[in-house]
């Protein structure tokens, strides 16, 4: 590779990066703060990047998403480097096995195979993947800190591939009735969490029935519910909080009208 050269020059900014934690770390001239950190203290600190970028991508705000993924590739390297440091492995390591995970699962691409990469053939890869690593259950390797609403749909996913899954929409359906029944003859504060999240679960299988992601919709109803609360505020002009039930339901619904007509 010519010095100078494009791939050169963002190879001295990945190099760059490395040495800056290098330093941080470093046990005689580092920073007090990134010296006291392990990879659990920083994990939470990986997740919350993670959705700063897709705050970004959400907003559409691509300067910054590309500030975001600078914070999430330096969480990349801050493990990379402890795990170096503990002689583990490196992040020449990482992005070695990411890249020959994708060769790896493309063989369309890199290899010989023909035929297009849908969703089966990939599940097919991985699950390949997970068996080779020594996988016993269809369920192994579902992260646990994902979101509980993707989570719970990634479980039933794999569950479905087993062919463990309602045949149509209508068996969850049922389910969520039977869900929130429970829920009305829990009593005790146990039975009360254990049966919310029952009913919680059977929602998520329902909306996976209809082909959508229980998560996407959760945060889309989120967004949907802020817009029109603060609109609500806007026009209460402050006074929201004093006005009756009656009175703030009236507002919910003309912003809704107004929203349904623009």
């Amino acid at each position: 590779m010519r010095e100078g050269s494009p791939d050169s020059a963002k190879n001295s900014e990945m190099r760059r990066l490395q040495s800056i934690m290098a330093r941080l770390r470093d046990p005689e001239r580092g920073c007090e703060w990134d010296l006291a950190q392990d990879f659990a203290s920083i994990a939470p600190y990986t997740i919350e990047e993670a959705y700063e970028v897709a705050d970004a991508i959400e907003r559409d705000d691509m300067a910054e998403l590309r500030d975001e993924l600078g914070d999430l590739l330096l969480q990349v390297v801050f493990h990379a480097r402890m795990a170096e440091e503990a002689g583990l492995f490196t992040f020449e390591d990482v992005a070695r096995s990411i890249s020959e995970k994708m060769e790896s699962r493309h063989p369309h691409i890199f290899g010989n195979e023909d035929g297009q990469m849908g969703e089966t053939r990939w599940e097919n890869l991985k699950e390949t993947e997970r068996t080779a690593k020594g996988a016993t259950s269809a369920l192994d390797g579902v992260a646990l800190a994902l979101p509980a609403l993707m989570r719970a749909q990634k479980i039933q996913k794999r569950a479905a591939r087993t062919g463990f899954d309602w045949p149509d929409p209508a068996g969850p359906e049922s389910k969520i009735t039977e869900e929130i029944e429970e829920l009305k003859s829990a009593t005790a504060e146990s039975d009360k969490l254990e049966e919310a999240g029952d009913l919680l679960f059977a929602a998520v299988n329902y909306v996976r029935a209809h082909g959508v992601s229980a998560e996407d919709a959760l945060r889309a109803a989120n967004s949907k519910f802020e817009r029109r609360f603060r609109e609500m505020e806007d026009r209460a002009r402050g006074r929201f909080s004093d006005l009756s039930l009656d009175q703030q339901e009236e507002l919910w619904q003309a912003v809704k009208k107004d929203e349904s007509t623009c």
